[in-house]
């Protein structure tokens, strides 16, 4: 997916910290993009999945690495919001090693390249920060690096599924001069034009 070159994943994990920081309470049982899962949903998600990336990255396989993602398992922890941004921070750490990104790793009980476990795991910050975004109405730029590696992995995902299936979802379509963070969120299951209101 990215060869040699390697991405600095911790300007796009402080843009998702900074989304997490803004949510009010009161606004964790709201629905999001996902379907089925409210905020709180994805914000358990993103503290799981930031551990287990964080632990493929060191190469510390074990139970973080070696379980697939449960929807049943995104409940979000007590002490949250001190726990998320750390396991960011340690997310994007973990990556800025060269050696993170080579070799073999796991995630989610698959083995895949070091490379490609880290713009999946861009991708779900680019996405899933597009999700908490728009489902408590915040203003959404993700870093450019990461919304063109997110681009790239979903685009291929794509482009080798013959039945038109993205990696969360079938592939919304999208206008080609489109913002590239609308193809994107299109290429992911998504309707860039999702509100609150417009959610069934």
């Amino acid at each position: 997916m990215t060869g040699t070159t390697t991405i600095d994943l911790g300007p796009q994990a402080r843009i998702v910290a900074r989304l997490a920081a803004d949510i009010p309470d009161a606004r964790l049982a709201d629905r999001t993009p996902c379907p089925d899962y409210a905020v709180s949903d994805l914000l358990g998600h993103l503290t799981g999945l930031a551990v287990a990336f964080r632990d493929a990255a060191r190469k510390n396989l074990g139970p973080t690495t070696d379980t697939a993602p449960d929807p049943a398992s995104f409940v979000l922890p007590t002490g949250w919001r001190e726990e998320l941004p750390r396991v960011l921070d340690e997310l994007a750490e973990a990556w800025s090693d060269p050696a993170a990104w080579t070799g073999m790793t796991r995630a989610g009980g698959v083995d895949l390249p070091g490379d490609l476990a880290a713009v999946i795991a861009l991708d779900e910050l680019v996405v899933h920060g597009w999700d908490l975004a728009r489902a408590t109405g915040q203003e959404y730029a993700p870093d450019r690096a990461a919304l063109h590696a997110s681009h790239g992995f979903l685009l291929a995902a794509a482009e080798e599924d013959d039945r038109g299936d993205g990696v969360f979802g079938a592939v919304v379509p999208v206008a080609e001069d489109a913002p590239l963070l609308d193809r994107a969120v299109g290429l992911s299951g998504r309707d860039p034009r999702w509100t609150p209101r417009t959610a069934s």
